[in-house]
């Protein structure tokens, strides 16, 4: 069984490494090019039921919030939790939509939140475990017939672009031969094959839509801030990500798949 864990990095909480992070450029980009993907096949109205699953400091849940819809952070990290409720707070005022908070780990999905959702996010979440196929059968019940599935994880043929790019040639050799790593946040990561995922969801009957390439051309850059170019940073970002053989050597991929109705 997967343990989910709340490391710390150099003293600090992982709540506050993270939410550091996703202020950089690289951490922006991240929940933007999710959150514009996600857009394409979220309709605003109806608002839709949306569980995120590992949802952290609730950046990605804030976003679908503000074009509606009703989001539900689960996450096992209380720090992580209260970082969110407090960002949500003062987020919220002439927000349309709602996020709500529950704590417990991903697998207890299905026991702690329910069944029946109209999306399931799982980003970031992956990485973390040992193996993910427990985490994988445990969102795939949550979600509702017809539902959508997204998730982001690490991709495995592109460990070594990171350091190649840093011109860390050591670095680089020994991930072309690994899958594992050192994250950011100071704990171990791994990439995870996206055709096993794939195989994880199809046994659930859930079929992938579409995928893409989440930072092509920034992964290198460290905690580079956000810059007044950013918008242009994120076209760039958002066209590679969607074309080969771009998306292919990005840091991470992120799919988005859909539960086979029960209708014929």
């Amino acid at each position: 069984m997967n343990t989910w864990i709340t490391p710390t990095h150099d003293g600090e909480d992982l709540a506050d490494v993270y939410a550091r992070h996703s202020r950089t450029l690289r951490g922006a980009l991240r929940h933007h090019l999710v959150d514009r993907a996600l857009a394409e096949r979220l309709p605003g109205a109806p608002p839709q039921r949306v569980l995120d699953i590992g949802g952290g400091t609730g950046v990605q849940a804030r976003m679908l919030a503000e074009r509606g819809h009703e989001v539900t952070v689960l996450d096992p990290d209380e720090d992580m939790l209260n970082k969110a409720r407090l960002a949500w707070q003062r987020y919220s005022e002439g927000v349309p939509g709602s996020v709500g908070f529950l704590h417990g780990v991903g697998e207890q999905a299905p026991q702690r939140a329910g069944t029946g959702w109209d999306v399931v996010l799982c980003h970031g979440v992956l990485m973390y475990l040992e193996d993910p196929a427990p985490l994988l059968r445990a969102l795939a019940r949550c979600v509702r017939p017809g539902g959508l599935v997204s998730i982001l994880a690490k991709q495995a043929a592109a460990l070594a672009m990171r350091r190649g790019l840093e011109r860390d040639w050591d670095g680089a050799l020994e991930a072309l031969h690994s899958t594992a790593e050192h994250s950011n946040l100071g704990v171990i990561s791994r990439s995870v094959d996206r055709a096993a995922v794939l195989r994880v969801l199809a046994e659930h009957r859930i079929q992938l839509l579409e995928w893409y390439g989440v930072r092509v051309f920034t992964d290198h850059l460290g905690d580079e801030p956000v810059g007044e170019d950013f918008d242009r940073v994120l076209e760039a970002e958002w066209a590679a990500g969607r074309a080969d053989p771009y998306r292919r050597v990005a840091r991470h991929y992120h799919l988005l798949a859909r539960a086979e109705s029960d209708s014929v």
